[in-house]
């Protein structure tokens, strides 16, 4: 492994990882029209499904798939996102979004971000399973940030020096949950970082992003607030890999996450598909979605 003392190359040039504590993100020197089909390469290259695949809003995310990884000695049998092969199993899924933003300067910044399943016992005699959510893995969203700039040019030494080791210095957590009259997150930083960690915290979170426009501050977003829905169709939330129903995919509202910055003051409110404010229960539900992953 490359120490902190070596000079890595060849580096690639108009690419590079930038970071803030344990987030990692690659920027591009590249429209994002013209990078999109390499990242979509990449990861159909890898073995996974694209569930989601949309050049128009850049984002793309796959199918849940095993975590190969745990499954030692056999090289096939050790890579992430390969088919399912019942004789092995590892009792954890992983799925990956990647979002593909243009940032100020014209370059694209390429996010990647994870979401993980276990296979837990239930019942009285724990006879049997259940799926539920485990912790989004930020080094393994670095592993496929590393696999992806060997994708597109660099060598794996120099892919995974420019990646590098966790950090041992935690990004400062720069937002602060309101809930009065008008629910907000308050950011202690400027838009841009704002506006990076509301994409993230969306990302994992797993909302459905329709659309966003970094000049006004918007995400335009699909949220289902689970109390609109019935007791069978809860049950979604705990089996991570059914389908809801026609129904109760109606039941998705639209909302607006809208990022200010007044003066150097960055908030965060969440608003209805026309652009009012949602004052209630609903925004206080998104906004505590985000709050917990923002400075993870």
């Amino acid at each position: 492994k490359p120490t902190g003392n070596e000079t890595v190359l060849p580096a690639v040039s108009g690419m590079k990882i930038e970071r803030d504590g344990n987030r990692r993100w690659l920027v591009v020197s590249k429209p994002a029209k013209d990078l999109y089909p390499s990242v979509r390469e990449f990861w159909q290259e890898t073995g996974f499904i694209l569930l989601t695949d949309s050049p128009e809003t850049g984002i793309m995310e796959t199918d849940w798939a095993e975590n190969r990884a745990k499954i030692p000695q056999d090289i096939i049998r050790r890579t992430i996102g390969k088919v399912f092969d019942s004789l092995y199993s590892t009792g954890e899924r992983d799925k990956f979004r990647t979002r593909l933003e243009v940032n100020s300067k014209g370059e694209t910044e390429v996010y990647i971000t994870h979401r993980g399943a276990s296979e837990e016992l239930t019942g009285t005699d724990k006879s049997q399973t259940v799926w539920a959510n485990r912790p989004n893995d930020p080094e393994l969203e670095a592993e496929f940030l590393a696999r992806l700039m060997q994708r597109l040019g660099y060598t794996e030494t120099a892919a995974r020096a420019s990646v590098g080791q966790k950090s041992t210095v935690a990004a400062n957590a720069p937002s602060r949950l309101k809930k009065d009259k008008q629910p907000r997150l308050e950011f202690a930083s400027n838009f841009d970082r704002a506006w990076r960690e509301v994409g993230v915290g969306l990302d994992r979170s797993n909302f459905t992003v329709e659309d966003r426009d970094r000049s006004k501050g918007i995400y335009y977003v699909r949220f289902v607030n689970t109390n609109d829905l019935s007791p069978e169709s809860k049950s979604f939330f705990s089996n991570l890999f059914s389908k809801t129903s026609a129904d109760d995919l109606k039941k998705a509202k639209r909302y607006r996450v809208h990022v200010k910055d007044v003066e150097g003051n960055v908030t965060v409110t969440v608003q209805d598909e026309k652009g009012a404010n949602e004052l209630g229960e609903t925004a206080v539900q998104i906004l505590t979605l985000l709050d917990q992953q923002v400075g993870r």
